[in-house]
């Protein structure tokens, strides 16, 4: 099972990055603590997150957004997997 720390929120932020997706962390007023800017690519989640829930957010961005992963190095859709099944399994 997959711990939310800040190296497993850095990879998933890299698998974003590799995705062309852009992620900024500000204050708002989110009512699902992120907003996706539509049209730019662009996801910008509440600052005042702690770590599990800002992988939590981008996990569930991934799913709802349907993302493609098919482009991402095998590595990374290993680790992603894993990190899907993890997060499963805890909620």
């Amino acid at each position: 099972m997959l711990k939310y720390t800040k190296h497993n929120l850095s990879k998933l932020e890299e698998i974003f990055k590799e995705l062309k997706v852009t992620i900024r962390y500000e204050k708002g007023n989110f009512q699902s603590g992120y907003c996706i800017v539509t049209g730019k690519n662009i996801v910008i989640i509440n600052k005042f997150f702690e770590v599990e829930a800002r992988i939590n957010t981008l996990m569930e961005i991934l799913e709802e957004n349907k993302f493609s992963t098919e482009d991402l190095p095998e590595e990374n859709k290993e680790w992603l997997l894993k990190m899907k099944k993890s997060v499963v399994h805890s909620e």
